[in-house]
């Protein structure tokens, strides 16, 4: 016992010094943290109660729901795989600590590799939670009431700290973060998730940290959402966004309620720089209860590859997608320091592939390559506070690695 409680201890502290040390724009330094295999995890089916090291090259079988219970710790060496069957999910009270490599990563998917197969990471009032370098796959599996469930769902003032890692096909939001959480979302790859509803990032409560280099693709709802509570004001939800890149993001909910590229609202605060939005719903909406007066952004690019675009949910109903750079809804407007596209072809960004996608359905292939070819406008044309680059991908090696 003396030995475990000692082990968790030292992971707690090199995770809280990792954090600690990232300033904003900064590589984090988790490559360095070698994970023990003091407590295996032997190969195979596992439920039930979990705690112990996921081995690298041993694939695992999840059978029913597991559980990390308060005080156990979960991890992953590099290039450990793990199928869920049955719908089941993973309910984390501790700590979660996946740690793969760009040569390596980690694998959790469905053992029928389809969208919404299984129940992804339900971890309310988990310790800590960090993912790196991993891929999720098909989550959002209905729980008792019928209803998609989140891929990763945080309800704590807890660090959670997401880079590097692929999120696909998931049926609602897929990253729920609140209550006070502080989080480090970095060069992670969200893509076709979200049936009908669901946001990519949707950060409320209290949330402050940063969400930078992202990107995220045909999202049902909003790439990036933050708000704080309409009854509970402070703390406020403040997170700096930038450098992501956004594309072809709200359109399955319909013009009820579109989706956004990032959308602050309910007191919350944003600093949205160096982004690039190609073919949303709606761009950048800010509405008129969020904290505007405190909100910041600027040098961000805005794009459309065809004019208009029919609503999914009524067909009859055209949308023109420049008018929805800043939408009429809400209170934002054009910088002088953004890029916004008045045609097609200006202010083009580039990508080294795009299929042209605006509207798709859940689970549709990412086929695209948002890296930028030469003479792209993103670059040298960022706020130099947070990148000289605008998008995920940049040219000083701290973007996007996918």
């Amino acid at each position: 016992m003396k030995a475990k409680y000692i082990y968790i201890l030292l992971a707690g502290s090199l995770l809280a010094l990792t954090l600690n040390s990232c300033k904003k724009g900064e590589l984090t330094t988790f490559d360095k943290i070698k994970i023990p295999t003091a407590n295996p995890l032997a190969a195979g089916n596992i439920s039930g109660f979990v705690k112990g090291t996921l081995l690298s090259g041993k694939t695992y079988t999840v059978t029913a729901d597991l559980t990390v219970k308060k005080g156990d710790t979960l991890s992953s060496q590099p290039g450990a795989i793990v199928m869920v069957k049955n719908n089941a999910q993973i309910t984390v009270q501790g700590v979660l600590q996946l740690i793969g490599t760009k040569d390596q990563p980690v694998y959790f998917n469905s053992d029928s590799n389809k969208p919404g197969t299984w129940g992804g990471f339900q971890c309310d009032t988990a310790q800590a939670i960090t993912i790196k370098w991993t891929h999720v796959d098909n989550t959002g599996g209905p729980d008792k009431s019928g209803s998609a469930r989140g891929t990763l769902k945080v309800k704590k003032a807890i660090n959670v700290d997401i880079e590097d890692s692929w999120f696909t096909n998931g049926q609602d939001d897929l990253m729920a973060l609140g209550n006070g959480a502080k989080v480090t979302i970095l060069r992670n790859t969200i893509s076709s998730s979200g049936s009908t509803d669901g946001e990519g990032i949707n950060l409320k409560t209290g949330v402050t940290g940063t969400v930078a280099y992202n990107v995220v693709f045909s999202q049902a709802g909003s790439g990036i959402k933050l708000e704080t509570s309409s009854s509970i004001p402070f703390p406020q939800t403040e997170v700096y966004v930038y450098n992501n890149t956004l594309v072809s993001n709200g359109w399955r909910r319909g013009s009820a309620e579109p989706g956004r590229g990032v959308s602050v609202g309910v007191n919350a605060i944003g600093h949205i720089y160096n982004n690039i939005f190609v073919n949303d719903y709606h761009g950048i909406e800010l509405f008129d209860d969020g904290d505007l007066v405190h909100t910041t952004y600027g040098n961000n690019l805005f794009y459309a590859t065809v004019d208009t675009y029919a609503d999914l949910v009524d067909p009859n109903l055209k949308i023109d997608i420049r008018s929805n750079f800043y939408p009429a809804s809400g209170l934002g407007k054009p910088q002088p320091t953004d890029l916004i596209s008045t045609k097609i072809g200006n202010y083009d960004p580039l990508f080294v592939q795009f299929d042209g996608t605006v509207a798709a359905p859940n689970g549709f292939p990412n086929t695209n390559n948002f890296r930028l070819q030469s003479g792209s406008p993103a670059f040298g044309t960022g706020n130099a506070k947070y990148n000289q680059d605008i998008g995920a991908y940049t040219t000083d090696g701290k973007g996007n690695q996918h």
